[in-house]
């Protein structure tokens, strides 16, 4: 397979800069795989759509406050996106410009709250390995960065530069409702669009709900860039299947239900945690799992999912869940139906067969 093979067409105004009002508001293209038959409907209306015997895993993992923004001591413009923090407490991130930066150069840091040092430009030519620290020169705190740090938006949700007024509320809005593990650097966007009263409309149906842990890492931002699908080196992300989540999988199957996946990152999991006999296996793990068509996905049934990027690994995983050709005929479908794409987009739900 080559990579054009899952481009298509987007127009930017197609591109969701904020998200449904309430969240569940957004659409959601359903699609059983097995009939090929497809309704347009939305996403508060999932609870109606399921059966009490299926099991809905969702991704628990929090997205750090990483983004911070601020000045040289010559005026320029700084930010940086904090990506992994070593054993020593230092920040590999994102730099930029990252050209221009120095090692041992001072930064401040959103008006003086925090401050960065430069230490040494990364691997990666917009990398850089620095230290964050407050004003009193201790080392910032998760508790400091999150008082102080703005939602990580992907770069094709555009805000103004300079101007917070969006601060507060893609703080809020760029976080899932059942977001508790503090650790990864975007969200996972099919979870945004869950509210309370969405979760509670499926409690009373008896779906039951389970969760897993995939910290969403920088590896989602970035572009396939060879021309042979095999060759793309995939990015790792750190996750956890409890035993309580097993437990859950295999009641599920026990009483004839489907599982289904909130977002390529719950599916990612838990496949990446299937053994070599098929069997769902709980612990804490990396994964570098690349999901294509040809894939056999061993424990997820229905996938509830955004609309993703062209050429992108996230495409390819859906494709390896309901098939290339269909996933494209899908997304032209959408874009005729006026369907808003990416992280604050709409949802697509893929009900795959019963076992």
């Amino acid at each position: 397979m080559k990579v054009s093979d899952f481009d298509f067409d987007l127009p930017e105004s197609a591109i969701a800069q904020v998200p449904a009002e309430p969240r569940d508001a957004a659409r959601m293209l359903v699609h059983d795989i097995e009939l090929d038959r497809t309704e347009h409907r939305q996403v508060r209306e999932l609870a109606a759509l399921l059966d009490p015997r299926d099991l809905l895993v969702v991704n628990d993992t929090r997205v750090r406050r990483a983004r911070l923004v601020g000045r040289r001591r010559s005026g320029g413009a700084v930010e940086l996106l904090l990506l992994e923090r070593r054993a020593d407490g230092v920040w590999r991130a994102l730099a930029r410009p990252a050209g221009k930066l120095r090692a041992d150069e001072h930064v401040e840091l959103e008006s003086g709250q925090l401050g960065a040092r430069m230490l040494e430009r990364g691997p990666d030519g917009g990398q850089w390995f620095v230290d964050v620290v407050c004003p009193s020169g201790e080392r910032a705190s998760d508790t400091d960065l999150e008082r102080v740090g703005r939602a990580p938006l992907p770069p094709y949700i555009r805000r103004p530069r300079g101007v917070d007024a969006d601060l507060e509320r893609d703080r809020e809005s760029y976080q899932t409702v059942f977001a508790s593990e503090l650790g990864a650097v975007a969200a996972p966007t099919a979870g945004l669009h869950f509210t309370p009263p969405l979760l509670d409309r499926l409690a009373a149906r008896g779906i039951e709900r389970a969760s897993v842990t995939l910290h969403v890492g920088e590896g989602t931002f970035k572009p396939v860039t060879v021309e042979e699908v095999a060759e793309h080196v995939m990015h790792t992300e750190h996750l956890c299947v409890g035993e309580a989540t097993v437990a859950a999988v295999a009641r599920c199957r026990e009483r004839g239900g489907r599982v289904v996946a909130v977002g390529t990152t719950s599916a990612r999991a838990l496949e990446s945690a299937v053994d070599a006999h098929g069997e769902l296996q709980a612990g804490a793990r990396d994964t570098r799992l690349f999901l294509v068509p040809g894939s056999r996905l061993q424990v997820v049934d229905v996938l509830l999912t955004n609309f993703h990027l062209p050429r992108s690994t996230l495409l390819m995983l859906v494709s390896a869940f309901a098939g290339r050709e269909r996933i494209l005929r899908l997304y032209r479908e959408a874009l005729e139906q006026g369907y808003r794409f990416y992280s604050y987009g709409d949802a697509m739900l893929l009900k795959g067969r019963r076992r």
